[in-house]
């Protein structure tokens, strides 16, 4: 994985939908949806961590950010309000 100084063991679990795990004191991820070979997570964490899907960190490292201005994909702070949809597929 780009951006990655070093490769770490990593911990892999099974959960179900609803199912959670806790990072640390203050952020949980939890299993929202499964559909096909899509699995939806939901993740709460304080303000101060940044969280963006893997394509979007390395865009960040590589480019400074400029791709997402031109993808219109902007970063995610855990600390806005997250748009939830109802509509099939939707979400990253």
């Amino acid at each position: 994985m780009a951006g990655i100084a070093q490769e770490v063991a990593m911990l892999v679990l099974t959960r179900k939908v609803g199912e959670k795990l806790i990072i640390g004191d203050d952020i949980v991820v939890q299993v929202l949806s499964v559909s096909g070979d899509q699995v939806k997570i939901g993740i709460q964490a304080p303000p101060s961590i940044s969280i963006h899907r893997n394509e979007v960190y390395e865009a960040i490292l590589t480019n400074g950010g400029r791709q997402l201005e031109r993808s219109g994909a902007a970063p995610f702070s855990s600390g806005s309000k997250p748009v939830l949809s109802k509509k099939s597929g939707a979400g990253d």
